[in-house]
């Protein structure tokens, strides 16, 4: 492929930006000229218009990148999720919609200043682990077009290695974020079920399915769900995130399978590459043990082998016998070999599922993190094509159970193996624990010679954890620290960057304070039913930052909880009530700026 002159991992890209070497509007115009340069078109999908891209890129113009934790970063979307105005297909013509909203999870994205540059390509109804169930023609193996480039999000993983976004989204129910990952030596981050939400996303397993993140770097992928994760209270399957503590680096206790339960179908330099993986992590300081690895396979057979597979008839089983002809045939056949399945055979095998999920709990008793190899190796597309069925269950031997017993995993590439294609390792963990995969993967991933995806630029050396910035404390603004506002730079200065913006819950009210040098918007809680949802944004500072910041909030304003539309609680301006005296309500309005602009006043005079 291509010479890649510089890096569009984020740790790269952000010193770019900062030295002024780079702006956002010429880092889209450089990843247009490498989408042309890469030539391969079976990537994406839907790509956005250039002028589309550069439009949303000149908005952060004049903008301080500091502020914005993603500013300026090209991502691609997997299609079988939701960019407003631009089809959705799941990898069918037929099915194809045009969408009015975003997914939420991509408006997050978005608002702390990432640009989408297209819709990927994937096997159809992410129905696969190859990448070669499309109508849109198989992307190519960056590294060997004879090799597959993995499934089902194919075109995102791609995107990524080629160096043609710095990141990209796409889906995981059965192991389609890992496994392309681990064919085109990218790192692929499949979150706790609930984390992201899964709004604007079309169904393959509902109950299932995770969005997934494919990045360059550990850190970056880190980064990336830093700002993606969010409770979403329009998807009945988002899930707050506990507080949860995370294991200590030092020591950690690896699980690796018992022996007779791994297998690497005859591919030799997969498993010695899965030996050496084992060995660099003892290097590293890990306790390594070995686990009974059965609750966990016997789960991965249920996947496809039971009544999991009629929530796919569930989710698209209409346009299936609407139109057939539309559908890839073996995409078709597993689908609708759901039929077989009824109530009875589910309700068994959710007992069954119980029973696994509580064996596998003990296993957990003995370690933190369960390393397994991602795949036991890879096929040619032609193998494939032979023996389309067989050999994907193949390579989901080590990712199917996953989901099903609610654990978090990330992909991280593991060195050459045959005919020097990438392979890759999988650090699994309990629920919620993505922020240990993601730290342990970013110390293990820079191993001599690695390089990221196929770009040919090495691995970074991570920043160690202490140099990192901190994730910080939130805090809501609702008038003259708002983006654009005359005292937003109070929370630049301090190392402040904007999260998102959204609303309250439907329990406050706002109020233009007088009788001071400068009027002050005042947000007070009430519970009597008069409340509204208040505009707002939500910023992210350092604790020093974010305790010197608190030290000079004058009166009436404080600092208190505020309750988000979403059900997120964060800290936020509130006003004491005695300042209300003659204070003139503005929650009609629904926020300050709409105040000022009905009002024509200065948005110099707010504060608070």
């Amino acid at each position: 492929m291509p010479s890649l002159s510089w890096s569009l991992d984020l740790r790269a890209l952000a010193a770019r930006y900062r030295s002024g070497e780079a702006t956002p509007a010429g880092v889209v115009a450089e990843v247009y000229e490498r989408i042309s340069r890469y030539a391969d078109p079976a990537v994406w999908i839907h790509p956005l218009p250039m002028e589309r891209v550069l439009e949303a890129a000149r908005t952060l113009a004049g903008r301080d990148p500091a502020a914005l934790p993603l500013y300026g970063v090209p991502f691609a979307v997997k299609d079988n999720l939701d960019l407003a105005g631009v089809p959705t297909t799941a990898g069918c013509p037929g099915f194809a919609y045009r969408p009015e909203r975003t997914a939420p999870v991509i408006e997050r994205l978005m608002a702390a200043g990432a640009i989408p540059v297209g819709k990927t390509n994937l096997d159809q109804f992410a129905t696969g682990l190859v990448g070669t169930r499309t109508p849109y023609g198989v992307c190519r193996n960056p590294f060997d077009h004879r090799y597959l480039p993995g499934g089902s999000s194919a075109g995102s993983a791609v995107a990524v290695a080629a160096g043609l976004v710095s990141f990209a989204l796409g889906s995981d129910t059965a192991g389609s974020g890992r496994v392309p990952a681990a064919f085109t030596n990218t790192v692929g981050l499949k979150p706790t079920r609930g984390l992201l939400s899964t709004g604007g996303l079309v169904p393959a397993v509902r109950s299932l399915d995770c969005v997934s993140i494919f990045a360059l770097t550990c850190e970056d992928a880190e980064a990336v769900l830093s700002v993606a994760a969010g409770f979403d209270p329009d998807d009945p399957f988002s899930r707050r995130a506990p507080a949860v503590e995370t294991p200590s680096l030092d020591c950690l206790r690896v699980g690796v399978p018992e022996a007779d339960y791994l297998e690497f179908f005859g591919d030799r330099a997969a498993q010695g590459r899965y030996r050496e993986a084992l060995a660099r992590l003892e290097a590293l300081g890990c306790e390594l043990l070995t686990i009974d690895f059965g609750p966990f396979a016997e789960t991965a057979r249920m996947l496809y082998g039971g009544p999991w597979v009629a929530e796919r008839l569930a989710a698209v089983g209409d346009f299936l016998e609407r139109e057939p002809e539309s559908v890839h045939p073996v995409v078709y056949e597993i689908i609708a070999g759901g039929a077989r399945y009824d109530a009875v055979s589910a309700y068994k095998a959710a007992y069954r599922l119980a029973g696994l999920r509580r064996l596998s709990e003990g296993q957990w008793q003995q370690m933190d993190v369960l390393a397994i190899p991602t795949t036991g190796t890879i096929y040619t597309v032609a193998e494939v094509e032979r023996d389309p069925i067989a050999l994907n269950a193949n390579l989901g031997l080590y990712t199917n159970f996953v989901n099903l017993l609610d654990l978090c995993a990330l992909a991280v590439p593991s060195g050459p193996g045959k005919a020097g294609l990438p392979t890759g390792i999988t650090f699994v963990a309990p629920a919620w624990q993505e922020t240990l995969l993601c730290r342990l993967g970013g110390i293990f991933h820079p191993w001599p010679g690695a390089t990221l995806g196929a770009t040919g630029h090495p691995v970074p050396t991570p920043e160690p954890i202490a140099a990192r910035a901190d994730h910080g404390i939130q805090i809501a603004v609702v008038g003259a620290h708002l983006s654009g506002q005359p005292l937003n730079h109070q929370l630049t200065e301090l190392g402040g960057a904007l999260v998102r913006a959204c609303r309250t819950a439907a329990h406050y009210r706002l109020f233009a304070l007088v009788g001071e040098k400068v009027p002050k918007p005042g947000l007070v809680r009430t519970d009597n039913g008069n409340g509204a949802a208040i505009a707002l944004e939500v910023w992210k500072l350092p604790a020093e930052g974010f305790g010197r910041f608190v030290a000079n909030i004058p009166p009436p304003l404080g600092i208190g909880t505020l309750l988000l539309e979403d059900g997120e609680q964060v800290k936020g301006f509130l006003c004491e009530s005695y300042a209300l005296a003659g204070a003139p309500e503005i929650t009609g309005f629904g926020g300050w700026r709409a105040y000022l602009a009905a009002n024509g006043s200065s948005a110099g005079i707010a504060h608070g």
